[in-house]
């Protein structure tokens, strides 16, 4: 039987993939801006079965997020292997500039970060060339000054990867200017990688800026110094002729790997319009390549990305925690459950906060119980015992105190969510919150950004009772759409909150249990939870959150369990 997979291989909010290999194991990460923990590591070995083993940015103070708007943050990781050592890089766009961190297992513990001061720019990679020399490539701003908005130019400096080990900076050589584009006046060449394949270097990149124009270019030469040349077929792989709203868009910032029987593949950045819009954001998608005149070729029939290619017979996942094999074409998602109950069983383990350890979810307290690895937090402050959340103050329930950070600041907000990815779905909560003061709130959130999303939220009405509200915020004042009393459900019991889309309109329910939801309000707009709306660079998360909205209130809500559904 033909064994194939499927298009995208990590559906949702999973931009800038990055992929290499060690032995038959393939390991991928992508950007995670402003949410923590940072930098999800993926692992396979058949390039069909993926699982979240990890996240590379995993504990309070090994960087500081604080006053990033969502959208900053952490941008396109590269990771890379060599000599049983991990490298990512990476560059933390609002305060810190470009860094290397390392692990000896991918899945963990990353170390802190060494900063490269001297590295302009953003978008690092780091190349192992075969004489044992290492390079550092990035993209920044043309030196002499930019002619046009995205005139920029891709460069290389030679790195002594040895002086990580003491923590400093490794770049020693001098900036070396290599490229700055297929297509004249080319914007933002970007996301650069550099090989080396019989004989030849490689420069893969992207440029046409991350939307509608976004396409994967290449380049080659003899001496890594160059001169560099084109392909004279460039772009080697865009949708950007095919229109605003073709089955897949946004196509680009990609990067290469091997198989161990001598495949090539290329794994990049897509996404997958909805009435002309993405509230998904950029997803991973891949496609497989040959080689022909010593220049990469994507192999598919019709030189796009398309929904399903075959694959060789690779090595099968190592144990049991993988699907079987008629379940995962596709899928990409075997390493979340549907309902996740916020226990120190399914979070994770209950070692001290200041040790690292394999299991790298969302660290909360003291006692570093740990969320799901899939599950996202908001800019997690340095000192953990600021965390707005915890898992161990009420076991078997994920608190969420009603401090006075809301979900439109940057501050460190009670909030936790996981991604949207489908276009159809359903998201649901059980929440326990008994609103004792004006300004207190808890819920349901779709959060696009800080300016774009709806709050399905408890409060206390001027009346004094329990009342439910849906909150729309689309880049001005919050807008309460729909209000109602719900006294007797909000009596100091567990309350179901849940949302569900179909065919970009949204519905909101209430009620005592699952089998009793009741519906609060419909004909909601999903659209305006998009980058054609929001702008910016993630996807949409479905999560649950509480504020004093201003004051630190000292009330909590206690959330016992949270599902996620595709319903496609």
């Amino acid at each position: 039987m033909t064994r194939t997979y499927r298009n995208p291989i990590l559906g949702g909010f999973y931009p800038d993939p990055s992929i290499c290999r060690a032995g038959s194991d393939f390991y991928l990460v992508n950007s995670t801006f402003a949410y923590f923990p940072g930098i999800p590591v993926f692992h396979s070995t058949d390039l069909r079965r993926w699982k979240q083993i990890g996240n590379a940015i995993h504990r309070p103070g090994q960087l500081c997020y604080d006053g990033h708007r969502i959208s900053e943050g952490l941008f396109a990781p590269a990771i890379r292997h060599n000599l049983g050592v991990f490298y990512i890089t990476c560059t933390l766009v609002g305060t810190g500039g470009n860094f290397i961190i390392t692990a000896k297992d991918p899945a963990g513990p990353w170390s802190d970060p060494v900063w490269l001061p001297d590295a302009p720019g953003i978008d690092p990679s780091l190349f192992f060339d075969d004489d044992g020399k290492a390079w550092y490539t990035g993209t920044c701003a043309a030196p002499e000054g930019e002619a046009y908005p995205g005139n920029c130019e891709i460069y290389i400096r030679e790195t002594d990867i040895s002086l990580l080990a003491g923590g400093k900076n490794p770049l020693i050589g001098p900036y070396h200017g290599i490229w700055r584009g297929a297509l004249r006046n080319a914007v933002w060449p970007e996301g650069p990688h550099i090989y080396k394949i019989n004989g030849w270097y490689y420069l893969l990149y992207a440029e046409g800026g991350t939307s509608r124009e976004h396409a994967v270019c290449v380049a080659r030469a003899k001496n890594i110094h160059g001169p560099w040349e084109g392909k004279q077929a460039n772009p080697i792989l865009t949708h950007r002729y095919l229109g605003k709203n073709a089955e897949i868009v946004n196509t680009g910032h990609a990067d290469l790997t091997d198989d161990a029987a001598g495949n090539w593949w290329m794994a990049l950045l897509a996404s997958r319009p909805f009435q002309g819009v993405c509230p998904l954001g950029r997803e991973t998608f891949m496609v497989p390549v040959f080689w022909e005149d010593d220049w990469p070729c994507v192999a598919s029939k019709t030189g796009l990305i398309e929904g399903e290619y075959s694959l060789p017979d690779l090595p099968k996942p190592p144990d049991s925690s993988y699907p079987p094999d008629d379940h995962a074409a596709g899928s990409g998602w075997i390493h979340e459950q549907a309902c996740d109950h916020f226990n120190i069983e399914n979070g994770g383990s209950a070692e001290n906060n200041n040790s690292a350890n394999n299991d790298n979810g969302a660290e909360l307290t003291p006692r570093a119980v740990k969320l799901p690895l899939h599950w996202l937090m908001l800019r997690m402050p340095v000192n953990v015992k600021d965390a707005a959340l915890s898992l161990t103050a009420r076991p078997g329930a994920l608190r969420l105190f009603t401090v006075a950070e809301t979900m439109r600041g940057r501050g460190h907000p009670a909030f936790a969510g996981r991604r949207l990815r489908h276009k159809n779905w359903a998201f649901s909560a059980a929440v326990e919150f008994v609103p004792k003061a004006d300004g207190e709130s808890a819920g349901i959130i779709l959060l696009q950004n800080e300016d774009w999303q709806y709050r399905f939220e408890m409060y206390l009405a001027p009346s004094g009772s329990p009342s439910l509200r849906l909150v729309r915020a689309a880049g001005k004042e919050d807008e309460i759409i729909a209000d109602g009393k719900c006294g007797a459900e909000l009596a100091g019991k567990p309350l179901v909150l849940a949302a569900s889309c179909d065919e970009m309109e949204i519905s909101f329910f209430y009620g005592k249990d699952v089998y009793s939801l009741k519906r609060f309000t419909g004909n909601v707009d999903a659209r305006i939870l998009s980058t054609e709306h929001a702008g910016g660079f993630v996807g949409t998360l479905a999560g649950v959150f509480a504020s004093g909205n201003g004051k630190d209130s000292g009330n909590y809500a206690d959330v016992l369990w949270a599902e996620y559904r595709g319903l496609e």
